[in-house]
């Protein structure tokens, strides 16, 4: 007990001694304002702490706040606002929805019927999950796609004796495979995301032209496909061939046929997650009629109607002193802890100086250059969002592109992928598993695997583009 107190205790104090050393060792001819370096070091300071554990991840997701407090990195209105915002409220709703579900036994029948459809080979599981995700998040905002589909994951593995995620090697895997499939997904259309729109109007403004969605889509069809295979051989690569959740598809189709007939309360927690889901997902057809409408007010909607439902006995099915014991706050948190996190670093002058840095490297073309835009991007969209990121670097990719004489269209293009893309620390959509207990640390082994990867397959496979294929330097 001891030594385990002594080494917390180390944990503890490493991650503001990590901050101190930022300020006073990061170079100031990158990072001249002290503020600029706090960021840093505040970045640095929480992804030690997710980490290595040694409190809760849901107190380190409150650091932006004490340390701007402190250091005045950025309005602390920016900052505070992260923690209230859509996205929150949204994944709020989402988890009251799905606490319904416990409530009257849907989980489980969903469960159920989604391993009776899949079968549980981990293999077929992954496979499964990935395409599902990519295909939803190429036409949706990823986090909602993040915030419907791993519930879902969520239920089916609880059924199955894998619910403590932190302990489950299969049950980790799988919530990893949504979250990557979620930023894959992403790239494959420009209404995965606000980041694709942000290029859009960045092609716009060099060309003069309209950008059609289809030319998108033709672009990067390659790169999708490839990053799709590449991800799903990775994640199966850490699934033994035969690995069973357990049960047979038979099993499942016996222990589904053994269920009652679904209840009024069960069929109204169902249809509210249903719509609720929907109504997200076809934002665009109704936008115009209900401008205020966000897929995150429709889950708070859906929500406050959850807690209307009654049972048999007349008794509410929801009550608030039951339900917030089983909302998962970390989830939370976490996720407002890393959006926070990304405003300081945007709004202090950090991310705009490491764009500096990379504009002064006096790079002129090639594979080098497509190597250097790619890995600053993806990795400034690991610390921050990726809409942040594609407003950061889309000027800078333009600026030293131009500025060498060389077409900027396809080092846009490069640029998009890393914006997409990010993989090792429980900042935006990654927060999500973490909050349903995914270990930051099982988060960060494995994405540093797939981002060494990834970083050396679409280099070159974007010099292959760019080289070989004119359509890639074209709108």
């Amino acid at each position: 007990m001891k030594k385990e107190n002594s080494r917390r205790g180390l944990k503890l104090a490493a991650g503001p001694l990590l901050f101190a050393l930022c300020i006073w060792l990061l170079p100031a001819s990158i990072f001249p304002e002290a503020a600029q370096r706090s960021a840093v070091g505040t970045i640095v300071w929480m992804a030690f702490w997710w980490i290595t554990g040694p409190v809760d991840f849901a107190v380190t997701a409150f650091l932006p706040i004490g340390l701007n407090a402190l250091f005045s990195m950025a309005d602390m209105s920016s900052v505070i606002q992260n923690y209230a915002s859509e996205t929150i409220l949204l994944l709020l709703g989402a988890s009251i929805l799905t606490i319904s579900w416990e409530e009257t036994g849907l989980d489980k029948r969903i469960a159920a019927s989604f391993l009776a459809l899949i079968g549980s080979s981990m293999r077929s599981q992954i496979i499964f999950w990935f395409l599902l995700s990519a295909m939803l998040s190429a036409v949706l905002p990823n986090a909602v796609v993040c915030a419907t589909v791993t519930p879902i994951a969520v239920s089916m593995l609880r059924y199955v004796g894998e619910g403590e995620i932190g302990k489950s090697e299969k049950g980790s895997l799988l919530l990893l495979t949504i979250v990557y499939a979620a930023g894959v997904g992403g790239l494959a259309t420009p209404l995965g995301g606000a980041m694709n729109l942000v290029t859009v109007d960045y092609l716009q403004q060099i060309t003069g032209e309209e950008y059609m969605y289809i030319s998108w889509v033709v672009r990067f069809l390659p790169i999708f496909i490839v990053l799709v295979v590449l991800n799903i051989l990775y994640l199966l690569a850490f699934s033994k061939k035969g690995s069973e959740l357990g049960g047979s598809k038979e099993y499942f189709r016996e222990e589904f046929r053994k269920m009652p007939p679904m209840d009024k309360c069960e069929w109204a927690s169902f249809l509210l997650f249903v719509v609720a889901a929907l109504l997200a997902f076809t934002r665009q057809l109704y936008q115009d009629i209900l401008p205020g409408l966000k897929p995150a007010y429709v889950f708070i909607i859906c929500a406050i109607i959850s807690f209307m439902i009654k049972k048999k006995d007349g008794e509410p099915l929801l009550r608030w002193k039951n339900v917030q014991k089983k909302i998962i706050w970390d989830l939370i948190f976490i996720f407002a802890g890393g959006l926070a996190a990304g405003t300081l670093m945007n709004n202090s002058g950090a991310a705009a100086a490491l764009g500096d840095m990379v504009a002064n490297m006096g790079i002129t073309g090639g594979v080098v250059t497509i190597f250097v835009i790619f890995l600053f991007t993806l990795l400034l969209s690991d610390v921050t969002s990726n809409t942040a990121t594609a407003a950061i670097a889309m000027p800078i990719v333009i600026s030293i592109t131009q500025g060498a004489g060389l077409d900027p269209i396809p080092y846009i293009y490069v640029a998009s992928v890393g914006v997409n893309l990010s993989f090792m620390l429980p900042t935006s959509i990654r927060a999500i598993p973490v909050g349903y207990g995914l270990s930051p640390q099982y988060m960060l082994r494995k994405g540093i695997g797939i981002t060494l990867l990834i970083i050396v397959v679409i280099t070159l496979l974007c010099w292959g583009l760019m080289n070989f294929w004119p359509m890639f330097s074209t709108i």
